[in-house]
């Protein structure tokens, strides 16, 4: 396999035309609406990271459609590295602005994502039909335990943690249920992932504008 390998790996796909996608493709400009709409909104210094983040959604929508639309291994990696991204800028603002962390701690709590998620994918493959949505669950995972630990310090924050990592798992079923569903659903469920996704990041952000707003 070559890096542009065609990648067939949802119901609506068909065949390798540009098109074969269509909902899976348009279903990005979510991403893409709720990038700019948050951008307008994040103004300020204070406000870099909310741009920095509001920045890694819009590009995520762009991955996402070159891999929903140009459906290889080399547009797969387009899809999956913003997404990393936007996880990684994340943590970081979470660790340094909802526990007060010092930026370096902050970074290395950041990067402890690599490790903390290479040893719990495999656990989550374990899990029947959960299939390669395994490699997502540790996300919504890491949130509630942010959530958790900020409940009494931060209910406000925590609660709207619980809310983002709630719509996740929402989006994180839709993706897993598509092929099973596919002799029903002929387009598939993998254009409720972008959609509930568009939402649940957008929402990450407000939260953490809310909080910085405080």
């Amino acid at each position: 396999m070559t890096w542009l390998s065609l990648v067939d790996a949802y119901c609506e796909r068909t065949g390798p035309d540009y098109w074969s996608e269509p909902i899976n493709a348009l279903t990005n400009l979510a991403f893409l609406i709720a990038a700019l709409v948050l951008w307008s909104r994040l103004r300020g210094r204070e406000m870099a990271m909310g741009r920095a983040l509001a920045a890694a959604l819009f590009v995520i929508g762009i991955g996402s459609w070159l891999f929903h639309t140009h459906a290889n291994r080399l547009t797969g990696l387009m899809d999956v590295l913003p997404i990393l991204g936007f996880i990684l800028l994340y943590v970081f603002a979470a660790t340094r602005d909802y526990f007060g962390a010092r930026p370096w701690i902050a970074a290395l709590v950041t990067a402890g994502f690599i490790p903390y998620a290479a040893a719990t994918v495999p656990i989550f493959s374990t899990i029947p039909g959960l299939g390669s949505s395994a490699s997502y669950a540790p996300v919504p995972l890491l949130i509630l335990i942010y959530a958790a630990l900020l409940r009494r310090r931060l209910p406000e924050t925590a609660r709207g943690l619980a809310i983002g990592a709630g719509i996740l798992i929402a989006s994180l079923t839709f993706r897993t249920l598509d092929q099973p569903l596919c002799g029903a659903l002929p387009f598939g469920t993998h254009f409720l992932w972008h959609v509930l996704n568009a939402v649940m990041l957008g929402w990450m952000i407000e939260v953490w504008q809310r909080h910085r707003l405080r």
